[in-house]
Protein backbone atom coordinates (compact mmCIF):
# COMPACT_ATOMS: atom_id res chain seq x y z
CA UNK A 1 0.00 0.00 0.00
CA UNK A 2 1.20 3.11 -0.95
CA UNK A 3 1.92 6.31 1.75
CA UNK A 4 -0.16 9.07 1.80
CA UNK A 5 1.09 12.71 2.21
CA UNK A 6 -1.28 15.88 2.62
CA UNK A 7 -0.53 19.12 1.68
CA UNK A 8 -2.10 21.94 3.80
CA UNK A 9 -1.86 25.42 1.21
CA UNK A 10 -2.03 24.71 -2.49
CA UNK A 11 0.00 27.91 -2.94
CA UNK A 12 3.99 27.76 -4.78
CA UNK A 13 5.67 25.97 -1.99
CA UNK A 14 3.00 22.94 -1.52
CA UNK A 15 1.63 22.86 -5.14
CA UNK A 16 5.40 22.04 -5.65
CA UNK A 17 5.72 20.27 -2.66
CA UNK A 18 3.40 17.61 -4.57
CA UNK A 19 4.94 17.97 -8.34
CA UNK A 20 8.22 16.80 -6.29
CA UNK A 21 6.17 14.05 -4.49
CA UNK A 22 4.65 12.74 -7.77
CA UNK A 23 7.97 12.63 -9.84
CA UNK A 24 9.35 10.46 -7.47
CA UNK A 25 6.49 8.37 -6.74
CA UNK A 26 6.70 8.97 -2.82
CA UNK A 27 3.25 9.09 -2.11
CA UNK A 28 -0.70 9.65 -2.44
CA UNK A 29 -1.03 12.95 -2.17
CA UNK A 30 -4.22 15.46 -1.14
CA UNK A 31 -3.40 19.13 -1.80
CA UNK A 32 -6.14 20.92 0.62
CA UNK A 33 -6.78 24.61 1.04
CA UNK A 34 -9.46 26.95 1.70
CA UNK A 35 -9.33 28.25 -1.67
CA UNK A 36 -12.32 26.77 -3.80
CA UNK A 37 -10.96 25.01 -7.09
CA UNK A 38 -7.41 25.74 -6.39
CA UNK A 39 -6.32 22.66 -5.06
CA UNK A 40 -8.82 20.87 -6.88
CA UNK A 41 -7.41 22.40 -10.15
CA UNK A 42 -3.67 21.89 -9.38
CA UNK A 43 -4.29 18.40 -7.88
CA UNK A 44 -6.15 17.69 -11.50
CA UNK A 45 -3.40 19.17 -13.38
CA UNK A 46 -0.90 16.71 -11.73
CA UNK A 47 -3.35 13.75 -11.94
CA UNK A 48 -2.93 14.50 -15.94
CA UNK A 49 0.59 14.42 -15.78
CA UNK A 50 0.90 10.94 -14.55
CA UNK A 51 0.63 9.06 -18.11
CA UNK A 52 3.48 11.19 -19.25
CA UNK A 53 5.84 11.15 -16.26
CA UNK A 54 5.16 7.67 -15.71
CA UNK A 55 3.48 7.88 -11.54
CA UNK A 56 0.14 6.06 -11.21
CA UNK A 57 -0.59 8.04 -8.38
CA UNK A 58 -3.63 9.34 -6.49
CA UNK A 59 -3.43 13.06 -6.37
CA UNK A 60 -6.47 15.43 -5.31
CA UNK A 61 -7.27 18.56 -4.25
CA UNK A 62 -10.11 19.33 -1.96
CA UNK A 63 -11.25 21.58 0.49
CA UNK A 64 -12.35 19.09 3.34
CA UNK A 65 -10.00 17.77 5.71
CA UNK A 66 -11.73 14.63 6.41
CA UNK A 67 -10.12 14.01 2.28
CA UNK A 68 -6.56 13.76 4.46
CA UNK A 69 -8.20 11.39 7.00
CA UNK A 70 -5.27 8.57 7.33
CA UNK A 71 -2.35 10.43 5.87
CA UNK A 72 1.15 9.12 7.05
CA UNK A 73 2.89 12.50 6.60
CA UNK A 74 1.01 16.13 6.69
CA UNK A 75 3.19 19.02 5.12
CA UNK A 76 2.28 22.31 7.00
CA UNK A 77 2.89 25.47 4.25
CA UNK A 78 -0.22 27.26 4.28
CA UNK A 79 0.09 30.88 5.81
CA UNK A 80 0.54 34.61 4.45
CA UNK A 81 3.46 35.16 2.12
CA UNK A 82 6.24 37.18 2.99
CA UNK A 83 6.84 40.51 0.87
CA UNK A 84 9.24 43.15 0.39
CA UNK A 85 10.44 44.57 3.67
CA UNK A 86 8.06 42.47 5.70
CA UNK A 87 9.92 40.74 8.56
CA UNK A 88 9.45 36.71 9.60
CA UNK A 89 8.21 38.35 12.66
CA UNK A 90 5.39 40.47 11.16
CA UNK A 91 4.00 37.06 10.05
CA UNK A 92 3.84 35.91 13.68
CA UNK A 93 0.18 36.10 14.79
CA UNK A 94 -1.85 36.02 11.95
CA UNK A 95 0.25 32.56 10.37
CA UNK A 96 0.01 30.92 14.25
CA UNK A 97 -3.54 31.02 13.97
CA UNK A 98 -3.73 29.53 10.63
CA UNK A 99 -1.20 26.38 12.01
CA UNK A 100 -3.32 26.02 15.18
CA UNK A 101 -6.44 25.94 12.79
CA UNK A 102 -5.16 23.55 10.01
CA UNK A 103 -3.13 21.07 12.97
CA UNK A 104 -6.35 20.76 15.02
CA UNK A 105 -8.57 19.32 11.66
CA UNK A 106 -5.13 17.32 10.67
CA UNK A 107 -4.87 15.57 14.17
CA UNK A 108 -8.48 14.84 13.78
CA UNK A 109 -8.79 12.63 10.88
CA UNK A 110 -4.67 11.70 10.72
CA UNK A 111 -3.49 10.77 14.33
CA UNK A 112 -1.05 8.93 13.82
CA UNK A 113 1.05 11.26 10.93
CA UNK A 114 4.17 13.40 11.55
CA UNK A 115 4.17 16.95 10.64
CA UNK A 116 6.69 18.85 9.06
CA UNK A 117 6.23 22.41 8.82
CA UNK A 118 7.50 24.99 6.44
CA UNK A 119 5.02 27.93 7.26
CA UNK A 120 6.92 30.89 8.20
CA UNK A 121 8.16 32.08 11.11
CA UNK A 122 9.41 28.59 10.58
CA UNK A 123 10.68 27.93 14.47
CA UNK A 124 7.96 29.67 16.24
CA UNK A 125 4.89 27.74 13.62
CA UNK A 126 6.30 24.32 14.38
CA UNK A 127 6.71 24.73 18.22
CA UNK A 128 2.67 25.77 17.82
CA UNK A 129 2.11 23.19 15.98
CA UNK A 130 3.89 20.91 18.22
CA UNK A 131 1.55 22.07 21.36
CA UNK A 132 -1.54 21.96 19.15
CA UNK A 133 -1.27 18.28 18.12
CA UNK A 134 -0.02 16.46 21.20
CA UNK A 135 2.58 14.66 19.48
CA UNK A 136 5.49 13.41 20.66
CA UNK A 137 8.85 15.73 19.66
CA UNK A 138 10.05 12.91 17.05
CA UNK A 139 6.76 13.21 14.80
CA UNK A 140 6.93 17.02 14.76
CA UNK A 141 10.15 18.72 12.53
CA UNK A 142 10.29 22.15 11.01
CA UNK A 143 12.15 22.64 7.50
CA UNK A 144 14.51 25.36 7.83
CA UNK A 145 17.67 24.01 7.72
CA UNK A 146 18.12 21.96 4.68
CA UNK A 147 17.02 24.82 2.73
CA UNK A 148 19.27 27.48 4.43
CA UNK A 149 22.44 24.26 4.18
CA UNK A 150 21.49 24.12 0.31
CA UNK A 151 21.72 27.98 0.07
CA UNK A 152 25.20 27.85 1.69
CA UNK A 153 26.32 25.03 -0.33
CA UNK A 154 25.37 26.43 -3.70
CA UNK A 155 26.91 29.59 -2.79
CA UNK A 156 30.36 27.60 -2.04
CA UNK A 157 30.46 25.91 -4.92
CA UNK A 158 29.49 28.70 -7.24
CA UNK A 159 32.13 30.67 -5.37
CA UNK A 160 34.71 27.63 -6.06
CA UNK A 161 33.54 26.35 -9.90
CA UNK A 162 32.42 23.07 -8.10
CA UNK A 163 30.07 20.60 -7.83
CA UNK A 164 27.53 20.82 -5.52
CA UNK A 165 27.76 17.45 -5.00
CA UNK A 166 31.55 18.07 -3.67
CA UNK A 167 30.41 20.57 -1.28
CA UNK A 168 28.91 19.30 2.50
CA UNK A 169 28.43 21.68 5.73
CA UNK A 170 24.84 22.57 7.90
CA UNK A 171 23.43 25.62 9.03
CA UNK A 172 22.40 25.62 12.62
CA UNK A 173 19.95 27.90 14.30
CA UNK A 174 16.73 29.97 13.59
CA UNK A 175 15.54 30.42 10.18
CA UNK A 176 16.47 33.79 8.67
CA UNK A 177 19.19 36.16 10.07
CA UNK A 178 20.22 34.29 12.95
CA UNK A 179 20.87 31.40 11.23
CA UNK A 180 24.53 29.63 12.10
CA UNK A 181 26.44 28.29 9.67
CA UNK A 182 29.37 26.26 11.24
CA UNK A 183 32.77 26.81 8.74
CA UNK A 184 34.18 24.14 10.69
CA UNK A 185 32.13 21.49 9.85
CA UNK A 186 32.33 22.65 5.81
CA UNK A 187 33.89 20.67 3.24
CA UNK A 188 34.93 20.17 0.09
CA UNK A 189 35.22 16.92 -1.19
CA UNK A 190 36.91 16.03 2.41
CA UNK A 191 38.28 19.50 2.04
CA UNK A 192 37.92 22.48 4.53
CA UNK A 193 36.32 25.14 3.02
CA UNK A 194 38.42 27.38 4.92
CA UNK A 195 41.64 26.25 3.20
CA UNK A 196 39.92 27.07 0.08
CA UNK A 197 38.89 30.39 0.32
CA UNK A 198 39.80 33.75 2.15
CA UNK A 199 37.86 34.16 5.37
CA UNK A 200 36.31 37.54 4.21
CA UNK A 201 34.94 35.62 0.96
CA UNK A 202 33.13 32.77 3.24
CA UNK A 203 32.20 35.82 5.58
CA UNK A 204 30.02 37.33 2.81
CA UNK A 205 28.65 33.84 1.65
CA UNK A 206 27.71 33.59 5.11
CA UNK A 207 25.91 36.66 4.79
CA UNK A 208 24.17 36.18 1.55
CA UNK A 209 22.80 32.11 3.09
CA UNK A 210 21.45 34.25 6.12
CA UNK A 211 19.13 36.94 3.70
CA UNK A 212 18.26 33.95 1.35
CA UNK A 213 15.06 34.03 1.50
CA UNK A 214 14.74 38.11 1.14
CA UNK A 215 17.08 38.28 -1.34
CA UNK A 216 14.72 36.09 -3.88
CA UNK A 217 11.61 38.24 -1.90
CA UNK A 218 13.22 41.12 -3.53
CA UNK A 219 13.83 39.91 -6.79
CA UNK A 220 10.42 38.19 -7.56
CA UNK A 221 8.66 41.45 -5.96
CA UNK A 222 5.65 39.37 -5.41
CA UNK A 223 6.23 35.91 -3.48
CA UNK A 224 8.94 34.06 -2.04
CA UNK A 225 11.02 31.31 -2.64
CA UNK A 226 9.72 27.84 -3.70
CA UNK A 227 11.23 25.50 -5.81
CA UNK A 228 14.23 24.94 -3.23
CA UNK A 229 12.10 25.08 0.07
CA UNK A 230 10.06 22.17 -2.06
CA UNK A 231 13.16 20.13 -2.30
CA UNK A 232 14.10 20.76 1.38
CA UNK A 233 10.60 19.20 2.07
CA UNK A 234 10.95 16.38 -0.37
CA UNK A 235 14.03 15.29 1.12
CA UNK A 236 12.78 15.21 4.39
CA UNK A 237 9.73 12.92 3.39
CA UNK A 238 12.26 10.70 1.54
CA UNK A 239 14.77 10.43 4.35
CA UNK A 240 11.59 9.57 6.76
CA UNK A 241 9.54 7.53 3.96
CA UNK A 242 12.60 4.95 2.86
CA UNK A 243 14.36 5.25 6.54
CA UNK A 244 17.35 6.48 5.63
CA UNK A 245 19.20 7.20 8.88
CA UNK A 246 20.04 10.39 7.10
CA UNK A 247 21.78 13.13 8.57
CA UNK A 248 19.91 16.74 8.23
CA UNK A 249 19.96 20.16 10.10
CA UNK A 250 16.12 20.78 10.87
CA UNK A 251 13.58 22.62 13.74
CA UNK A 252 13.33 20.35 16.40
CA UNK A 253 12.51 20.54 20.07
CA UNK A 254 15.08 20.50 22.71
CA UNK A 255 14.89 18.80 25.89
CA UNK A 256 18.76 20.56 27.19
CA UNK A 257 20.22 19.22 23.98
CA UNK A 258 23.02 22.28 23.31
CA UNK A 259 21.86 23.72 26.37
CA UNK A 260 18.63 24.97 25.17
CA UNK A 261 15.45 23.74 26.76
CA UNK A 262 11.87 23.40 25.29
CA UNK A 263 12.61 25.53 21.90
CA UNK A 264 12.63 24.41 18.35
CA UNK A 265 15.64 25.47 17.04
CA UNK A 266 17.51 23.97 13.60
CA UNK A 267 20.25 20.68 14.56
CA UNK A 268 21.90 17.91 12.74
CA UNK A 269 19.35 15.31 13.50
CA UNK A 270 19.08 11.64 12.26
CA UNK A 271 15.52 11.22 10.05
CA UNK A 272 14.32 7.48 9.68
CA UNK A 273 11.15 6.10 9.84
CA UNK A 274 10.42 6.83 13.62
CA UNK A 275 10.92 10.67 12.47
CA UNK A 276 13.61 12.26 14.32
CA UNK A 277 15.35 9.23 15.82
CA UNK A 278 18.77 11.31 17.22
CA UNK A 279 19.78 14.60 17.32
CA UNK A 280 23.58 14.52 16.92
CA UNK A 281 25.48 16.91 19.42
CA UNK A 282 28.55 18.03 17.97
CA UNK A 283 31.22 20.43 19.99
CA UNK A 284 31.02 23.80 19.49
CA UNK A 285 33.33 26.79 20.33
CA UNK A 286 32.19 29.80 22.65
CA UNK A 287 31.40 32.01 20.24
CA UNK A 288 29.37 29.40 18.13
CA UNK A 289 27.35 28.50 21.23
CA UNK A 290 26.77 32.21 21.92
CA UNK A 291 25.54 32.51 18.62
CA UNK A 292 23.34 29.39 18.70
CA UNK A 293 21.94 30.65 22.22
CA UNK A 294 21.09 33.95 20.29
CA UNK A 295 19.11 32.73 17.95
CA UNK A 296 17.69 30.55 20.37
CA UNK A 297 16.86 33.33 22.41
CA UNK A 298 15.10 34.73 19.25
CA UNK A 299 12.80 31.96 18.97
CA UNK A 300 12.19 32.43 22.75
CA UNK A 301 10.63 35.60 21.95
CA UNK A 302 8.77 35.11 19.25
CA UNK A 303 6.99 31.86 21.19
CA UNK A 304 6.20 33.89 24.04
CA UNK A 305 4.30 36.19 22.05
CA UNK A 306 1.71 33.30 20.94
CA UNK A 307 1.91 31.57 24.10
CA UNK A 308 3.34 28.03 22.90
Amino acid sequence: MRRKVTVVGSGNVGATVAHRLADKQLADVVLIDILEGVPQGKGLDLLESGPIEGYDLKIRGTNDYEDTGNSDLVVMTAGFPRKPGMSRDDLLKANAEIVRGAIEKVVKYSPDCFLIVVTNPLDAMAQTAYRVSGFSRNRVIGMAGVLDTARYRAFIAEALGVSVQNVQGFVLGGHGDAMVPVPRYTTVAGIPVTELMPKEQLETIIQRTRNGGAEIVNLLKAGSAFYAPSAAVVEMIDAIFNDRKKILPCAVFLEGEYGIQGLFVGVPVKLGARGMEQIIEITLTDEERAALEKSAAGVKELVGVIGV
